[in-house]
C-alpha cells in the first residue's frame, strides 16, 4: 500500500514550484540539484551508485516525483530495490527499451530494469513515438517479448518493420514474420474499450503486487506540458486505468515524471545528444511558466487523488 506522503527527488526544481501539491500532501524533498546536469538523459554507473546509496534506507512505497522525463531512468534505481516478484506497469509515450548504451539512460531504463529477475512482467501502455518505427526499432529490446515478459500497447501507431532480427511470439502484437523482414501490427488502445482492456490486463498479470511508473508525456497537451512530444491519452483515461489497478492490485510503489524543465546538461557530448534527441516541437513550447506549472500540477494532484484516496 502506498504511503500518503510524497517524496521528491529534486533534480530540476520542477516539482517544488507546485505549492498546491505541498499544501495537500506532506513531502520529503531530497536535493539532487548538484547532480542534475550529469544525470539528465543518462548517467554513469558511478553516479547511479551515488544516488542509489543515498536512497538505500528510504521506503519504496512513497509516491515519488522525479521531475522532467529526462530523469525517467531514476525509476530503474527505485525498481532495483525491489526484492520480491512484482509486475511493472509503465505509462509512457516512449518505450524506453533501447539496448544500446547508455544503459543508465532515459531511453533504455526499461531494458535495464528487466535485468532484475524480480520483475515478473512489464507492461508498456500509451506509447506512440517513432521509437516503435524503423530505424529506432532495430535497437529495441525485442528479446524481452519472449514468453510475454514484456507487452507493449501503443495508443495509436502504424504498422512497423524490423529487419534481420528475431521477433518472439507475443500476445500484445500481431506479426508477419519473414526471412529478412518482420512486420508488426500493434494492438492500438484507441480501438479498444479501455475499461475491458484494463480489466483483462489486470487478470493476466503474474503477480498482484505492482510497481507503476508514469511519464506524463503519454497524455495529451491539455493535460501535460513537457520537454518531449505530446501523447494521446486523456487524463480521465489514465485515471480510470489507475482506479481499476488500485482496486484490484497491491501498488507497492509509484513514480511520476513528465514535468517541465529546460534541458541543461553537463558537457558538449551530452549537449549534442540533447539537441538531436529532444523534439523541436515539444508540448511546452511557447507556453508560459505559469501555464506549464498549473497544467502539470493539476495532473499530479489528480494522479495522487486517484491512488491515495
Amino acid at each position: 500500500m502506498l504511503d500518503k506522503r510524497i517524496r521528491v527527488l529534486n533534480f530540476d526544481n520542477s516539482i517544488i514550484a507546485q505549492s498546491n501539491l505541498f499544501s495537500r500532501y506532506p513531502a520529503e524533498i531530497i536535493d539532487f540539484t548538484a547532480l542534475a546536469s550529469c544525470v539528465r538523459l543518462y548517467m554513469s554507473k558511478a553516479v547511479r551508485k551515488q544516488i542509489l546509496d543515498s536512497l538505500v534506507l528510504k521506503e519504496l512505497n512513497y509516491p515519488t516525483f522525479l521531475g522532467s522525463g529526462d530523469f525517467h531512468h531514476l525509476s530503474e534505481i527505485l525498481i532495483s530495490q525491489i526484492t520480491e516478484p512484482v509486475s511493472l506497469i509503465v505509462f509512457d509515450f516512449h518505450p524506453d527499451w533501447d539496448i544500446l548504451p547508455s544503459h543508465f539512460g532515459c531511453g533504455s531504463w526499461v531494458a535495464t530494469a528487466l535485468k532484475n529477475k524480480n520483475i515478473a512482467q512489464c507492461i508498456l501502455i500509451g506509447t506512440g513515438s517513432d521509437d516503435l518505427s524503423f530505424p529506432a526499432l532495430q535497437t529495441a529490446n525485442l528479446g524481452a517479448l519472449a514468453n510475454n515478459r514484456l507487452e507493449i500497447y501503443p495508443y495509436r501507431h502504424k504498422p512497423s518493420r524490423v529487419y534481420l532480427r528475431n521477433l518472439p511470439q507475443n500476445r500484445s502484437i500481431n506479426a508477419r514474420r519473414g526471412y529478412l523482414v518482420n512486420e508488426i501490427t500493434w494492438q492500438e488502445l484507441e480501438k479498444e474499450n479501455l475499461t475491458d482492456f484494463t480489466s483483462k490486463l489486470i487478470k493476466n498479470l503474474p503477480t498482484r503486487k505492482v510497481y507503476i511508473s508514469i511519464d506524463k508525456d503519454c497524455l495529451k497537451k491539455e493535460f501535460s506540458l513537457t520537454n518531449w512530444e505530446q501523447g494521446l491519452l486523456s487524463l480521465d483515461q489514465l485515471l480510470m486505468m489507475l482506479r481499476l489497478m488500485r482496486r484490484d492490485l497491491d501498488i507497492i510503489g509509484l513514480d511520476v515524471t513528465g514535468d517541465y524543465s529546460s534541458p541543461e546538461v553537463s558537457n558538449k557530448i551530452k549537449a549534442f545528444v540533447s539537441r538531436i534527441d529532444h523534439p523541436k516541437e515539444f508540448s511546452a513550447h511557447n507556453c508560459s511558466v505559469d501555464l506549464i506549472r498549473s497544467v502539470n500540477e493539476q495532473a499530479n494532484l489528480a494522479i495522487l487523488q486517484e491512488v491515495l484516496s
